[in-house]
């Protein structure tokens, strides 16, 4: 056993280091390209949805209210998976996940699909919360960077697959099948995990801080929907979207002096002060742009604008995610002979070429179209 200690957490986690770490992260693996896949795999199936249920106006939201349950509780879980083990939150996030996808196979309007949706990413926001957390727990800092490799090619070989999958499944099924799907993968995910993954938690009476996480839902919750409705259902500078970024700032300055004051915040006030999260959380959005965007935007383009099939247009994204599992699979290397600092620099590098690139090529055709 190797304990592991929360910084500012009386609990004592300790990690159980099985003998089957092999299928502890098989398990990991599988709980977390449930949550990568999802808006990949329902990407290419919208036009299929939009055609049965209707609300093409509201068809972003299918997204975005995912991503927004996601986003808001991953805090929150983090706290909770400190406080009381990971792998009760990860079971009972995985078990939310599905009882999600289950209601949005069933939906009937794009209002309920909208909602499940929402039910689905406060599911996904346990599994992000726990997953990396729980393969440090289990492995030492030289197996971690091929860990990492590991669950960071999920996310590349999902963005590969994903748009394939539920392209095929709308066009020659039914697109209410890639929900369907989800149930099988994330019950073989919990069985493994509820077999081969064993904690003791020394259990201590907690102070749970409600009023720090209602304030944090509060502001990123806030923040999020501005930006969404911000520019779409109203301008930038009009009455609501002032006011919901005036609550998104009131909620944060509020949330800013209740953790500075709790016993066991949520967000610890430690974690603003160190430059590595803050520039970590700073590639994390950039990665998201980078990644998430055209993830949503290409696949219906490609079907509404081009007339592309279903799985064609899944593949259009085939090409963009094809160095991602590549790179995964050597990026544990580059960490422990560059260290984790130079290895980011060089994917922000290479990132920013990219986009250098693109641009140049747009800027290209659009003056080569008007010879």
């Amino acid at each position: 056993m190797v304990a592991s200690t929360p910084p500012g957490a009386d609990a004592r986690l300790a990690a159980a280091r099985p003998q089957h770490r092999g299928p502890v992260l098989a398990a990991l693996m599988v709980a977390m390209a449930l949550s990568a896949m999802d808006n990949n795999i329902v990407s290419t199936a919208i036009p299929q949805v939009v055609r049965d249920l209707g609300g093409f106006s509201l068809f972003s939201w299918v997204f975005s209210s995912y991503l927004l349950t996601q986003t808001v509780s991953i805090p929150v879980y983090g706290k909770l998976a400190d406080l009381w083990g990971r792998k009760p939150i990860l079971i009972t996030g995985t078990l939310i996940f599905l009882a999600g996808s289950a209601l949005c196979a069933s939906a009937w309007s794009m209002v309920s699909l909208i909602c499940f949706r929402g039910l689905q990413g406060l599911g996904a926001g346990s599994i992000m919360a726990t997953v990396n957390t729980l393969a440090g727990d289990l492995y030492d800092l030289e197996e971690r960077g091929r860990v990492q490799g590991w669950l960071s090619s999920v996310w590349g070989v999902s963005a590969v697959f994903g748009p394939t999958v539920g392209g095929s499944l709308a066009q020659y099924v039914s697109w209410r099948w890639i929900f369907v799907i989800n149930l099988p993968l994330g019950a073989a995910a919990i069985a493994l995990i509820a077999r081969f993954l064993h904690e003791q938690v020394v259990r201590t009476r907690h102070r749970v801080d409600v009023a720090g996480a209602v304030l944090v839902l509060l502001a990123a919750g806030a923040l999020i929907f501005g930006l969404l409705q911000g520019g779409v259902a109203w301008a930038w500078r009009s009455p609501p979207s002032i006011a919901v970024f005036a609550v998104a700032a009131a909620a944060t300055v509020a949330a800013v002096m209740v953790e500075s004051r709790a016993a066991e915040p949520i967000v610890p006030p430690w974690f603003w002060r160190r430059r590595a999260l803050a520039g970590s959380g700073l590639a994390a959005i950039g990665l998201g742009l980078l990644v998430t965007g055209p993830s949503i935007l290409l696949p219906t383009y490609g079907q509404a604008v081009l007339g592309l099939g279903a799985v064609a247009a899944g593949a259009v994204l085939a090409m963009m995610s094809i160095g991602w599992p590549l790179a995964s699979a050597v990026s544990g290397q580059f960490f422990l002979r560059l260290g984790f600092r130079d290895t980011e620099l060089i994917g922000a590098g290479v990132c920013l070429a990219a986009i250098v690139f693109f641009l140049l090529t747009m800027a290209m055709g659009r003056y080569g179209s008007r010879w």
